[in-house]
């Protein structure tokens, strides 16, 4: 039986915990479940990465694992995807290869192996002032590289297909918009044990609204610290992500309003403690000022939370049209919404059940049967 032969670029997938990492876990997982058995997923990664994420993807004949032979440095192996694994690729008769976050080899299109690219966002371009000089210039070149090498395109979101075909000065034609697939892994209960420690364990013993994403100026957060004063005293804002300087910003901000102690940002917090976060949290706030498409705002619907989230970027087409939308400047926009998704306001209830509702169209298996009839008419 001949194989048809899938080549992934899988260094996030082993090193990324958050954000593209679980995109490209939660996508491959998926394909492995809805392709052919002549069908062969092999995942090529400079190293071997964290064990705890690549473990969450289990090898067997259709899917595995490649690394490089002969690249012992590690400098020498991040150079190895940038153009010498297409000699891999080749040997191992590869007939399509997925970039999983935005870059694709040099010179793959010469080789006649076809090749499918997902570019998650452009906010380096798009909002430079977010990034270092040089890794914007670095992030751009990649990107006019990788169209050029790339037979189609996949783009997350509506949001960043327009900004494809205007940064990148290419026809939508060669673009498919294909929603980020969400992982079900905060649809599950939690215990009451599990909330005691928790709530313990990062002071939280009252009520509390939830952003999650890494604490940075274009996440916004100052923006919820900015409307938790027009919010009841008892309610407290908690936000879960990696910290920045801008984290420090957002802690002098909150001492000077008074707002101290309702302020608790957190970090390193495992999958089941945000589990048990999303769980008794009130009401979610994404007020980031772009976004290439918003997954936390998905896992929230998925733990039966209510959304404000700002404008400005597809925040909307990640949560549809009962969440509720606010300026990314408008912090007393923002406390009203909130009040109005609180626990026992008129409507809650029939407002989170419509999302679920609506989030079910990035469900995996829907998102894989998508990417999968790209790859069979590109073959």
């Amino acid at each position: 039986m001949t194989k048809t032969t899938i080549g992934f670029d899988a260094k996030r997938i082993v090193r990324n915990a958050t954000g593209l990492g679980n995109y490209c876990r939660t996508l491959v997982r998926d394909l492995a479940r809805v392709v052919d058995d002549d069908w062969q997923l092999r995942l090529y990664t400079p190293d071997a990465g964290r064990d705890d994420l690549r473990l969450q993807l289990t090898e067997t004949e259709r899917l595995c694992y490649v690394y490089p032979h002969g690249w012992q440095l590690k400098p020498l192996r991040s150079l190895w995807r940038v153009g010498p694994i297409v000699n891999d690729l080749l040997r191992d008769g590869v007939q399509l290869y997925h970039g999983l976050t935005g870059e694709l080899p040099i010179g793959i299109r010469r080789t006649g192996i076809r090749s499918v690219v997902t570019i998650h966002d452009l906010i380096f371009m798009r909002h430079p002032e977010y990034y270092h000089a040089t890794d914007v210039k670095i992030y751009t070149w990649k990107f006019r590289q990788t169209l050029r090498e790339a037979d189609r395109i996949i783009a997350i979101s509506e949001r960043t297909r327009q900004d494809i075909m205007e940064l990148g000065g290419i026809s939508g034609d060669r673009i498919d918009v294909v929603y980020q697939s969400c992982s079900p892994r905060f649809a599950a209960d939690v215990s009451p044990s599990g909330v005691a420690k928790v709530r313990h364990q990062y002071g939280l013993s009252g009520r509390f609204i939830l952003s999650v994403g890494t604490i940075e100026e274009r996440k916004n957060v100052l923006l919820a610290v900015k409307a938790l004063a027009h919010l009841p005293e008892e309610i407290h804002f908690v936000a879960v992500g990696r910290s920045t300087k801008y984290a420090e910003r957002v802690v002098k901000e909150a001492a000077r309003m008074g707002l101290s102690q309702r302020v608790h940002l957190l970090h390193g917090v495992s999958d089941s403690e945000l589990n048990v976060l999303y769980h008794e949290a009130e009401a979610f706030v994404y007020p980031s000022r772009y976004e290439g498409f918003g997954i936390p705002i998905i896992e929230a619907i998925h733990s039966g939370l209510p959304v404000v989230a700002a404008t400005g970027s597809c925040l909307e087409e990640a949560g549809g049209s009962d969440c509720m939308y606010v300026s990314p400047d408008d912090s007393q926009g923002l406390a009203a919404a909130v009040g109005l998704l609180l626990r026992g306001a008129p409507g809650r209830e029939e407002r989170i059940r419509r999302s679920r509702d609506y989030v079910r169209r990035f469900e995996g298996t829907d998102v894989a049967s998508q990417v999968l009839s790209i790859y069979q008419q590109l073959l």
